[in-house]
Parts: C-alpha cells; sequence; structure tokens
C-alpha cells in the first residue's frame, strides 16, 4: 500500500466513533439504524462515518431487501497493520534476495552478464522472478516520476512501457497520475 493511502486510511480510522463501529462490525454484519440506536447516534452521523470507512474500503455493504447491512472488511484492516509494520520495522528498500537455486538459475538463464534482460519469460512464474530482480535499487516508500521509472527499466531492457505495465498488473508498483510507488511485497503476484 502506498505511503498516502496509509496515511488516509489511519487518518480515516482516528475518530473514536469509527473505532466504535469497528469493534461492532467485527463479531457480525449490523444495519445503520442499529448502528445509530447501538452507539446513541442520529442515522445521518452513522451514515457519514460508514461513507469515509467505505472510501478506504474498511466496510462493504449488501442490500437485504430494504436493508442496507455493512460488513467489516477484515482483510484490508490486516493488509494496513502489515504495511505499518513493515514502515516502523524500517524497511527502507524493497531488495530482492534470490535465496534457492531455481531463483539463480532463472536469472542467470534470462539475464546477460552485464545484467540486462534477453527476453521476457513466457512462463509466468519465471516472469515474476525476473520483474522482482529487476526491481532491485528502488526504494519503498518513494515515489518515482515516470521517466524515472523508465530509466531505471532500461538499464535492464529497452521496452520499458511493456516492463512498466506488467510492474502495475502485478501489483509490484501502484500509479497515479504518471507517480510510481512500490508497493509492499506482500500485495505483489505470487
Amino acid at each position: 500500500m502506498q505511503l498516502d493511502k496509509l496515511v488516509a486510511f489511519y487518518k480515516t480510522m482516528g475518530d473514536p466513533t469509527r473505532i466504535r463501529i469497528i469493534s461492532l462490525l467485527a463479531n457480525k454484519p449490523w444495519n445503520g439504524q442499529a448502528l445509530a440506536d447501538k452507539l446513541g447516534l442520529s442515522a445521518p452521523t452513522i451514515t457519514h462515518h460508514l461513507k469515509k470507512m467505505r472510501e478506504i474500503n474498511i466496510v462493504y455493504d449488501r442490500r437485504d431487501k430494504n436493508t442496507i447491512y455493512f460488513y467489516l472488511n477484515k482483510s484490508v484492516i490486516l493488509q494496513q497493520t502489515e504495511a505499518l509494520k513493515k514502515l516502523a520495522i524500517g524497511m527502507e528498500e524493497s531488495v530482492m534476495t534470490v535465496n534457492n537455486e531455481e531463483q539463480t538459475k532463472i536469472i542467470e538463464n534470462f539475464f546477460t552478464a552485464e545484467g540486462r534482460l534477453k527476453n521476457i519469460p513466457a512462463q509466468r512464474k519465471k516472469k515474476l522472478i525476473v520483474f522482482k530482480y529487476m526491481l532491485k535499487g528502488l526504494v519503498f516508500g518513494r515515489k518515482y516520476e515516470e521517466k524515472e521509472i523508465n530509466e531505471h527499466i532500461k538499464q535492464y531492457f529497452d521496452d520499458y512501457a511493456t516492463i512498466r505495465r506488467e510492474f502495475i498488473i502485478n501489483h509490484f508498483m501502484y500509479r497515479e497520475n504518471n507517480i510510481y510507488e512500490l508497493n509492499p511485497e506482500e500485495m505483489w503476484a505470487k
């Protein structure tokens, strides 16, 4: 998750009412009126808080006839917690470590002695190993302009547009307004 998204998540969740809503939704789905009654708040106030929580994807809703039930998206909480934990531990760089013989062999087969990519593997498993290797040197938490990413990729392969697109498709990176940022490794395609 990008730093901006992490900040937005914790900023939104920094409200006591929203924390109380989470604690209720953790056990079962609730409808808006039931939440309002339980928390002693008006329905519009609950609607406001739920809208903010939906914006960061922490709650989702399902309709049952005329009643809308709200559910807690626990995976988002876990994802945000992991992202914060990695930052707190001091993960400054996303370093590709080739830690087994198979990965080492794939890197040797697809890269020249000078470090240039010969060709993009057809097999997905090999392709992901190659792309992870190409991320070496990019810093987690840093925002890169498209031109910088292109230059980084060109040191490995001339067709930077294809590789850049693959980085996005496989969730290695996030792009917004031509600004690129590494995703945490737990989001990368496996």
